[in-house]
């Protein structure tokens, strides 16, 4: 999925970028913890189920063909001056690389590109990428171990919260967890930047429990929405 698109479809303008930068840095100035959000189109490019999804389209349309390879040969016999033994089976190679060629095209459309990729396989491309990005991004760097980072793949309708180790001690997985599914609940509503800001909101009062701010609050990690444009092959 293109990230334009995606943007598009979320209807995240410049505006609601800086909204959502402001959202953190609100939060932040209320505890010692850190707030990373990223935004992805997907988690991988699951390739290998698109075109195992379009290899199968194309074996069915040959298994409908082969009934008629009679009523084809007769008819190509209409038109032709001599048979040519390699016409039928041209002909239904032709057809079926045709046939898996647009269902690959098709497969890549979000709606039923969750519906060929295998739920376990996008639960754990999440997971997988969200525990990567809380590295990449500098989540786990923070001085009290404090930072967390919030994860949206967008294809696969997904977030993930991933929290430090300073903040798992006193802050329990639960409570993060509906967090997370009330923020996809809420994109998938077409609330995107509301969802965005409310899910911050709802974490930095939750850091600012257990972390408050003391007069020394340096800003560890930059503020705003991260937008990925990559995704892993898988």
């Amino acid at each position: 999925m293109k990230t334009q698109t995606m943007l598009k479809k979320l209807k995240l303008s410049n505006a609601e970028f800086d909204r959502i930068a402001d959202a953190v840095a609100k939060a932040e100035s209320k505890t010692t913890g850190e707030i990373k959000i990223v935004l992805a189109p997907e988690s991988a490019h699951y390739a290998f189920w698109e075109l195992l999804a379009a290899v199968c389209a194309a074996a069915a349309v040959f298994a409908f063909l082969l009934p008629f390879a009679g009523k084809i040969s007769d008819a190509y016999d209409l038109f032709a001056w001599t048979e040519r033994t390699w016409m039928l089976p041209g002909l239904y190679g032709f057809v079926c690389f045709v046939s898996a060629a647009a269902a690959f095209k098709l497969f890549n459309i979000p709606a039923l590109d969750r519906i060929v990729v295998p739920q376990s396989v996008r639960l754990a491309s999440v997971t997988r990428r969200a525990f990567r990005l809380f590295v990449e991004c500098g989540v786990y760097d923070t001085t009290e171990r404090s930072g967390i980072l919030i994860f949206i793949s967008y294809l696969e309708r997904q977030v993930r919260i991933v929290a430090d180790s300073g903040i798992s001690k006193k802050i329990s997985h639960d409570l993060w967890r509906i967090i997370s599914d009330e923020l996809a609940a809420e994109i998938k509503s077409g609330n995107a930047a509301d969802a965005f800001v409310g899910a911050i909101e709802k974490c930095g009062e939750l850091l600012a429990e257990h972390f408050p701010a003391r007069e020394e609050n340096p800003n560890e990690l930059p503020d705003g929405l991260i937008v990925l444009e990559d995704a892993e092959w898988y």
